[in-house]
């Protein structure tokens, strides 16, 4: 976790990790809900159920957790990583849905896709979904489940951050490194095609 917020994907109380303990019955190591992700101590980590209480440590469980609970179930992801980089909330405004439906990131023609879990070429087009905000997290989750299945192990939550996923913790750093990268390219490339679009002044 410290290494995630030294990249300055988490500041402040931002972000939130999780792993899976075990699925039968289910249950997720977490950070706690309102601390300093970069310096939260081993000690202080909680175990939360499958309802989202937390059954060992004395920390809050953050109610972000439900979205936790809700992409291991449908993906049968090992480790959840929530992040708040200027790069994700900034793309995930700008390609958000006006109201409760879907926009779509696409993102194409770049070797670092394929970073992600099953993209074979740099060819290939991902869509990541980009969701409505919603402090209703249950809402917010029961929208998410369908889109989870065919997400590149990533989605966005409009004005908030992004959730990747993996079969373990390596597995969702990699995809969460590789995200962040594709993030920071794209809005990069937004920025540069604005620029060279813009119309000339001549005196």
């Amino acid at each position: 976790m410290a290494a995630i917020h030294r990249r300055g994907w988490c500041d402040g109380t931002g972000g939130n990790f999780s792993c899976v303990l075990s699925r039968d019955p289910l249950t997720l190591l977490m950070a706690p809900s309102g601390v300093d992700k970069g310096t939260v101590p081993p000690a202080a980590l909680i175990t939360v159920n499958g309802r989202g209480d937390v059954i060992q440590g004395m920390g809050k469980a953050s109610a972000e957790t439900l979205l936790h609970l809700a992409i291991v179930e449908a993906t049968a992801a090992g480790a959840v990583l929530h992040t708040h980089s200027q790069a994700g909330t900034l793309l995930s405004q700008h390609y958000g849905p006006a109201r409760e439906g879907v926009g779509r990131l696409r993102l194409r023609d770049l070797e670092m896709l394929k970073g992600i879990e099953g993209v074979h070429t740099h060819a290939m087009e991902v869509e990541v979904p980009v969701l409505a905000n919603d402090q209703d997290l249950r809402s917010l989750s029961a929208r998410a489940r369908p889109l989870l299945a065919e997400a590149p192990m990533g989605l966005l939550i409009a004005g908030h951050g992004l959730y990747v996923w993996g079969q373990d913790l390596a597995q969702a750093r990699r995809h969460l490194e590789i995200h962040e990268f594709l993030l920071e390219q794209h809005w990069r490339q937004l920025l540069l095609e604005g620029l060279l679009n813009r119309p000339q002044l001549h005196p």
